[in-house]
């Protein structure tokens, strides 16, 4: 009898044991998802190839720093520093997220540290992370997404429009009378530039794109003077017919070697070439002539939004509120979205991309 009693009582824990497995692996399953997230990855870390990109789940949510807020992401726009990414040939800024992306919209999960309240709808950069249901950013850095924009309309402005607006303002010094060169006219900050120049008194605004269609379009909808299709059109020749020898004022490149000479010859006496991609490769061929930039007193500054610190995002945010955004409400800007895909078609929008298939600007959405 007394045997069989402890039989029973060795038994009791084995009973009871797997209740506790359980609840212990509820909480702990639960607590996992609230610790992770989605977010698009590349297969291998880096590929040349769009179809290696993916949705990949249990990815750990970003840990908010000092001065940071947590944004649950319902929309991020795509770039084309992103393919360089994903390839391996685009250089981080310290600390920034190895996930690709840099602008989003969406709804503030946390902001303990930051006027902001939890629920808010804001837009805004990032140094990266974007790609993903939530990201961790500085909050100088985002602002207040206006209720008549959609999140799919707000994600399309931070990148495009603030590098259009540093560009042509701050670096190029774009002035009310100026003459300027657009290239890329109808990528995303092309159709930004060109917006922004005609509305603040750009005078002569030439753009180049590589197809009748696209020229049509920046002439009929954006209101360019003209539009040059670089694949059966010198630009250097046309700026020159077109400024009656004089040249431009400014310059927005994104080519780079291809079109340097070309650029040269475009400018006027003082002018800025502002060099924002290198599309055509990283250096120019030898023999070219330097002496243009001495005898014309050229000035050649090249850019890129995402190397800057936090404090000059932040205050060129502000600016851009408080100077151009009241045109983007509806004083003659207009946001250019070629399409908006769900973040599950995410290989089809980059090869879109890459293939120069968009007018505008291309938005990925988080159901």
């Amino acid at each position: 009898m007394l045997r069989a009693q402890r039989r029973l009582h060795n038994l009791i824990p084995h009973f009871i044991t797997p209740r506790i497995d359980h609840h212990q692996r509820h909480n702990t399953a639960l607590h996992w998802r609230q610790m992770s997230m989605r977010a698009v990855q590349v297969k291998g870390g880096a590929s040349n190839l769009a179809s290696d990109l993916y949705v990949a789940d249990n990815i750990d949510r970003p840990k908010l720093k000092p001065h940071e807020v947590l944004v649950k992401v319902r929309a991020f726009g795509l770039n084309r520093m992103d393919i360089l990414q994903r390839m391996g040939k685009y250089p981080l800024p310290p600390g920034a997220s190895t996930i690709l992306g840099v602008e989003f919209s969406g709804t503030v999960e946390d902001a303990a540290s930051s006027d902001l309240k939890t629920g808010s709808q804001v837009f805004g950069l990032a140094f990266g992370g974007a790609y993903a249901e939530y990201i961790a950013v500085d909050a100088g850095m985002v602002v207040t997404k206006p209720e008549h924009l959609s999140h799919a309309q707000a994600a399309a402005i931070p990148e495009n429009w603030l590098t259009a607006y540093q560009c042509l303002f701050l670096v190029g010094q774009m002035k009310e009378g100026d003459n300027v060169l657009i290239h890329a006219g109808a990528s995303g900050v092309g159709t930004s530039a060109n917006q922004l120049a005609r509305v603040f008194g750009a005078k002569h605004i030439i753009t180049t794109a590589g197809s009748k269609a696209k020229c049509k379009f920046l002439k009929e909808k954006l209101g360019v003077t003209d539009a040059i299709n670089y694949k059966t059109q010198d630009f250097a020749e046309e700026v020159k017919k077109l400024t009656d020898g004089k040249g431009v004022d400014v310059v927005l490149d994104f080519v780079g070697p291809d079109y340097w000479e070309k650029n040269i010859a475009s400018l006027a006496r003082d002018g800025r070439m502002v060099l924002i991609g290198l599309l055509s490769g990283m250096k120019t061929r030898e023999g070219i002539d330097m002496a243009q930039i001495l005898f014309k007193r050229l000035r050649i500054e090249g850019t890129t939004l995402r190397s800057r610190t936090p404090e000059y995002q932040a205050d060129l945010l502000h600016q851009f509120k408080e100077k151009a955004m009241p045109k983007l409400l509806g004083e003659g800007l207009d946001l250019i979205i070629h399409k908006t895909y769900d973040w599950s078609q995410i290989v089809e929008a980059t090869q879109e991309m890459e293939q120069a298939k968009n007018t505008g600007k291309i938005v990925m959405t988080i159901g």
